[in-house]
């Protein structure tokens, strides 16, 4: 069966693990290339926000990074 549409390599949020007592970042899919979000940091405060609308995705501790997914979804 022909694939018609390209794979698609998705954006992934990483942020610190949660405070339930996880050691792996969580990985969050997000729909939009990683181009489409600014990462910023105020001192130990990091926001993830869509650049177009201004929706704020992430506020907290950081490290945060975007990274494309090495595999499709």
């Amino acid at each position: 069966m022909p694939i018609d549409s390209p794979w698609i390599y998705p954006t992934l949020m990483c942020t610190p693990p949660g405070r339930a007592g996880s050691v792996f970042p969580t990985e969050t899919v997000l729909p939009l290339e990683a181009e489409a979000y600014a990462v910023t940091q105020e001192g130990e405060i990091w926001r993830v926000m869509v650049k177009h609308s201004g929706e704020v995705l992430y506020l907290g501790p950081g490290p945060v990074e975007l990274v494309e997914s090495p595999a499709p979804f």
